[in-house]
């Protein structure tokens, strides 16, 4: 801890904390969240937040728990009814291992959220970030967060050399936090220290004028605030392209479920794949459909071409109108498949990329 007390001794951590939590109270944003102290319904906010801006949470957060008002009746639902009230808001493994965590709790907490850190901590899906926000937040314990914004406060506050999105730099982080944590007031310290860094000490044109705590940073000080947080520069993201076989059979079309576990598990989808080496989006849309799903297809017509970027990749999507030819459905890879009517597409949770060609897709029924 020398390394931090060299910047703000000891004896000024105090007032420190008085004038974050002092800034905080008088400007922290009235969020739906906030209003409550249910400890299930700061979970979901908290899990719904994970990669996620505060504008699009705040489309989702009240019309979940309309749906799902308690640990119990999250527990009873089925998972697409849960993945479908989710759609659109990404990173579906979060709400597969919400509730299946919910399921756990109804049955072993008799619908209760743990109250003691380690049980809670154990749930699927509840990482360290997750068990301390929601444990300071809805029980008052001592437990620092420590999640992006949190991190670039601190990077600037103390000039922190060690990248933000670095693996091995946690553990120095978690000892910058520990540090200025204030144990008496974990909740609103950990509220407070977030709100800091979502909307004053922002990734670009921080708001240091109006900073309660400008007079403690390091980085403020040197007039090098744009030189932090450090980053690891990542190699460029890649890019798939791939063939998305829309096909036809007497009015139904075909859509097949992905494996519940992986990227985008649980949802569904227009049949298709990557594009190989040397062989045209056509030829890969016909060889993917014989091996997925093991049926003779002719394609009709190229719909359109879909852009989307996800986490670690991005993919460009050639959308074919295709007929049924012949075959018998055998699934190599989605653990389900259906022929629906086309205005039974709304019924089923699809991925974000899908979601783009929908609206040139209905024109056509």
């Amino acid at each position: 801890m020398k390394r931090f007390s060299k910047i703000i001794p000891v004896e000024k951590l105090p007032l420190f904390k008085k004038r974050l939590e002092s800034w905080y109270r008088k400007n922290y944003r009235r969020l739906p969240w906030r209003e409550t102290a249910d400890p299930y319904h700061i979970w979901v906010s908290e899990v719904m937040l994970q990669q996620t801006q505060v504008n699009t949470v705040l489309n989702y957060y009240s019309d979940f728990l309309r749906q799902y008002p308690d640990i119990h009746s999250l527990a009873a639902a089925d998972l697409q009814q849960v993945l479908k009230s989710w759609e659109l808001l990404g990173y579906y493994g979060r709400a597969r291992n919400l509730h299946k965590a919910a399921g756990i709790v109804a049955e072993k907490f008799q619908g209760y959220v743990p109250a003691e850190y380690s049980q809670f901590r154990q749930l699927p899906g509840v990482g360290e970030y997750i068990a301390a926000a929601v444990s300071s937040l809805a029980f008052n314990a001592s437990y620092p967060v420590l999640d992006g914004n949190v991190k670039r406060v601190l990077s600037r506050l103390f000039a922190m050399k060690e990248p933000v999105n670095q693996s091995t730099a946690h553990k120095i982080f978690r000892q910058a936090v520990e540090y200025v944590f204030n144990p008496k007031n974990p909740g609103q310290f950990n509220q407070a220290v977030m709100e800091l860094g979502a909307i004053v000490c922002r990734p670009r044109n921080p708001q240091c004028a109006v900073c309660p705590v400008s007079s403690f940073c390091q980085a403020y000080k040197s007039g090098r605030q744009k030189d932090y947080p450090k980053k690891v520069v990542r190699p460029e993201t890649p890019q798939h392209h791939i063939a998305v076989a829309v096909v036809q059979k007497n009015g139904r079309l075909l859509i097949t479920r992905r494996p519940h576990s992986g990227l985008l598990g649980g949802l569904w989808e227009f049949p298709g794949g990557k594009i190989q080496a040397g062989e045209t989006a056509r030829q890969a849309c016909l060889r993917e459909i014989k091996e997925e799903v093991n049926l003779q297809i002719e394609i009709s017509d190229h719909l359109l071409q879909v852009k989307h970027a996800y986490s670690h990749f991005k993919v460009v999507m050639e959308i074919f109108l295709c007929r049924y030819q012949s075959g018998r459905i055998r699934l190599k890879g989605p653990v389900d498949h259906r022929w629906i009517l086309p205005c039974q597409i709304d019924e089923f949770p699809f991925p974000a990329a899908n979601h783009k060609f929908f609206p040139k897709l209905k024109q056509l029924w």
